[in-house]
């Protein structure tokens, strides 16, 4: 077993992982692909996470997945591989899995992309079909026509990152604060009253600007009042 092996699990990327059946065999059957898909759903729900792509061959998975809202993803697979083996009624002491599984983590638009169509086009690489949505362990369906089949595949994902990622630039890129301003500096004898002030105003600003803009005018009037009442403490 490798030493000194290190996941990056808590980055807030997605991750395209992959494992194998024990010794590469074709223990995923069609019956075993459909169960396999089914704890994959029943993991996905209780663990709380985005399942962006995934494809169950014969002999391995591959996933892209999003970090779960409850334990480490290594936690998450672990479960998640121990249902299926559970279901696969093997003698004692057969594996089903290999111990180890690959995991990468895709922070870039162009290599979620490219992930995506190496899951999709992996069926028809190894020849099993001739087209993508011939494979009905894959989530090509839910991209190419909208259907979502026994594992919910989020197609909104990077939408909802994108959202959220240019209402925080808005906020940064909002003109700065009119406390900070040189024009708009005021001396005062309770200089650390007035940092703090300052501070807080500021924390205030750019959560409150990615909600609704403020007037710069009468933000600035609210600080003169506030600031003045520092020189009666």
């Amino acid at each position: 077993m490798p030493t000194g092996l290190r996941r990056y699990q808590q980055a807030g990327h997605l991750h395209f992982v992959t494992f194998s059946c024990y010794r590469r065999q074709p223990l995923l059957t069609p019956e075993m692909r459909d169960k396999f898909a089914a704890a994959l759903e029943a993991t996905r729900r209780s663990y709380r996470f985005f399942m962006v792509g995934y494809v169950v061959m014969p002999e391995h998975v591959h996933l892209l997945v999003g970090e779960p809202e409850r334990r480490l993803l290594a936690t998450v697979i672990q479960a998640m591989r121990q249902s299926v083996a559970r279901r696969a009624h093997r003698n004692v002491g057969e594996a089903f899995w290999q111990a180890r599984y690959y995991d990468f983590n895709v922070f870039s638009d162009r290599k979620r992309i490219e992930k995506l169509r190496y899951i999709h086009r992996n069926p028809v690489a190894r020849g099993l079909v001739s087209a993508p949505e011939g494979w009905k362990w894959s989530s090509y369906l839910a991209y190419a026509k909208g259907i979502q089949g026994a594992v919910h595949i989020d197609t909104n994902w990077m939408a909802r990152e994108r959202a959220s990622e240019r209402k925080w630039l808005d906020a940064i890129s909002q003109p700065a604060p009119p406390w900070s301003r040189p024009s708009n500096r005021m001396s005062s004898p309770n200089t650390s009253f007035t940092k703090r002030l300052k501070t807080f105003l500021t924390l205030c600003w750019v959560l409150e600007s990615s909600v609704r803009p403020w007037s710069n005018a009468g933000f600035a009037y609210r600080f003169r009042v506030l600031a003045s009442c520092s020189n009666t403490r």
